[in-house]
């Protein structure tokens, strides 16, 4: 056993750049003509672009896991996960015997996304680059965000096609184990998964550690995931959200979420034992990340510093946008994503003051983990939304030559010039080699689909 999984991530390729969607389905076709007898290739639905969903259906066993990359379209890094291990598992026997599987692997779920992000998947790797080609879909438009979900007032049922693609799988299969592959942009790597699995967690300090790669030990994502181990959390659920902003908002929750449940919040209605894992993993790293010393600085402090600064941004970004608005002729995705966030950040910016405000946690001294969290790496997410709000007006100027929107776009792409200059200067940053964020990835889900295969 332990001969066909050390192989398995030992083998991953030196990948240097990302694959597209197009060569990662042309790999799936070759693999399913290569490989008649044991790998299925099955087209389970199509974009709202109408680009078709392929899915590899590999083994008969007996229980289902259902593997998916691109939950978001900026996170290529499982896609060469998930196209590694279909190879292995096509070609070898003995690890499909090992695992007793019937395995849905889907490289892109969402393609239309994806292929918004090609202008970096090649490189350069840096942060502006990643920043001006960068796309994320509002979150009424993710795809692992739109599963329908009823919980007190919050009622929503308009899945995505993409979405709707991994629902029949999960109703037809009813999968003992997902692995939604999720990857961060700066920082450490960290996990969550759906049931307390002690098991694991060496298993996952093991994989990284192993890797010379860091664990993120600064702020967590959301304030309200709940610590496991180091760098190890409880996956959060949307009625974890939503008890949150009804906690510290007055205002409905509904009306903040605006949108659906997880994959896993989905699945456990077929399967109520399911079990579920994401790991996060960063393109970029830099020692502070991992350092728990202390400084002279209160954690709440650089918490609401944090907090002013995202909403400054989101404040100028939408003064700019209010001059430019009405001379917006085509709707892209990057518009319908930023009039989101826009929307999301009025709402959600107010609950977060005031849980910084009020929680206890946040009055002992930061580390030096947290003050990197919340004075640099909050500073290269907030690029991201200049990026794409700069993306937004390009495609519209390219349509009718308006000179204001080409002046718009250059003062952003200015102050995106300007922030990352500043970023540079703030970091000791290096670009994780692609083969080290895929073997850390692979180990973490073999690893957890023989835990669910021996303990659920």
């Amino acid at each position: 056993m332990k001969d066909v999984l050390k192989e398995t991530v030992e083998s991953v390729p030196d990948y240097k750049v990302f694959k597209t969607v197009d060569e990662l389905n042309e790999s799936s076709k070759e693999l399913a003509k290569r490989y008649p007898n044991v790998v299925n290739l099955l087209e389970v639905g199509n974009s709202r672009d109408n680009n078709p969903i392929y899915c590899l259906k590999i083994g008969n066993g007996k229980k289902s896991v259902l593997l998916y990359a691109f939950p978001h379209p900026n996170e290529p890094i499982g896609s060469l996960v998930l196209d590694h291990l279909s190879e292995k598992l096509a070609s070898s026997k003995e690890l499909r015997d090992l695992f007793d599987f019937t395995w849905y692997i889907i490289k892109v779920a969402d393609p239309d996304g994806a292929k918004l992000n090609e202008g970096w998947f090649k490189g350069p790797f840096n942060p502006l680059n990643y920043a001006l080609n960068f796309y994320r879909p509002a979150g009424n438009q993710q795809v692992e965000w739109t599963f329908p979900i009823k919980y007190k007032t919050l009622d929503f049922n308009s899945p995505i096609p993409e979405t709707k693609a991994l629902m029949n799988i999960m109703e037809e299969a009813k999968p003992d184990f997902i692995y939604s592959l999720h990857n961060a942009g700066f920082g450490g790597v960290y996990f969550y998964i759906t049931d307390e699995a002690p098991l694991l967690y060496p298993i996952f300090e093991k994989a990284y550690k192993d890797l010379n790669l860091p664990a993120s030990l600064g702020e967590p994502e959301m304030p309200y995931a709940i610590k496991l181990s180091d760098a190890v959390y409880k996956m959060p659920t949307t009625e974890d959200t939503y008890d949150y902003y009804e906690e510290y908002s007055d205002k409905d929750p509904a009306e903040i979420i605006k949108s659906g449940t997880s994959s896993y919040g989905y699945a456990r209605r077929f399967n109520d034992k399911v079990f579920e894992l994401v790991c996060e993993v960063p393109y970029y790293y830099d020692p502070r990340i991992e350092d728990l010393s202390s400084v002279n600085k209160i954690r709440r402090d650089l918490v609401l510093k944090k907090i002013d600064t995202m909403q400054r941004n989101y404040e100028d970004l939408e003064n700019i946008y209010d001059i430019v608005k009405k001379r917006l002729v085509v709707k892209t995705p990057m518009q319908q994503a930023i009039d989101y966030f826009l929307d999301s950040a009025k709402k959600s910016i107010p609950v977060e003051r005031k849980w910084a405000q009020q929680a206890e946690e946040l009055g002992r001294k930061a580390t030096v983990a947290e003050e990197f969290d919340n004075e640099l790496v909050s500073n290269f997410y907030i690029m991201l939304i200049w990026g794409m709000f700069r993306r937004m007006l390009l495609v519209n100027y390219e349509v009718n030559k308006d000179g204001d929107l080409k002046s718009a776009a250059d003062s952003v792409y200015q102050k995106l010039r300007s922030s990352n200059e500043e970023l540079e200067k703030g970091l000791n940053y290096t670009v994780i080699p692609i083969q080290k964020l895929v073997k850390v990835q692979l180990m973490a889900g073999l690893y957890s689909a023989l835990y669910v295969k021996c303990c659920k």
